[in-house]
């Protein structure tokens, strides 16, 4: 068994998506909707997380958006639960958990290539920076610096019973 540190617990986790929803909110003041998108499994909860908290405190409308995607694929392989032209001409927030290689968050950036967003920002909870891909988030969290080998583990649900947390091993 691996050793696991503890880098975010569930308070901080909170008050980090808190952070980000105020962030998101200054940056669109003059909106009226906006659309966020969670990749499955992990950015899809802080997605609705972060809806949540933005429509408590801002006002806005938002539309909940889930991509399902391949993360190990060598080319995009993703579906939405929404038709993705319901984004047009609106401002879409891409959520996901971590940022490593930038694959992922590439891959969320190319569903909406085709249809004309208002803009488009990123959402990170932890960002590692072990760029492969010229992206990085807009919005993080926390900011990591660790080595290749290590691993980021967000363990997030909505359930009761468990304890959102974040480990690095």
């Amino acid at each position: 068994m691996t050793n696991q540190v503890i880098i975010l617990n569930q308070k901080q986790i909170e008050q980090k998506i808190t952070r980000i929803a105020y962030q998101l909110w200054e940056d669109n003041l003059e909106e009226k909707e906006l659309v966020i998108a969670g990749i499955i499994d992990s950015g899809y909860i802080l997605a609705e997380r972060i809806k949540n908290k933005l429509e408590e405190i801002s006002g806005i409308q938002i539309m909940l958006m889930k991509i399902i995607m391949d993360k190990t694929s060598t080319f995009l392989q993703a579906e939405t639960d929404l038709p993705v032209e319901q984004c047009a001409d609106k401002v879409v927030i891409l959520v996901d958990d971590v940022v490593n290689q930038g694959r992922t968050m590439a891959y969320g950036i190319g569903i909406f290539l085709d249809i004309p967003v208002k803009k488009l920002r990123t959402v990170a909870l932890v960002d590692r920076s072990h760029r492969v891909f010229p992206v990085s988030p807009d919005y993080t969290g926390m900011e990591l610096s660790t080595v290749t080998k290590e691993h980021v583990d967000v363990v997030i649900s909505n359930r009761a019973d468990t304890d959102d947390v974040v480990y690095l091993r």
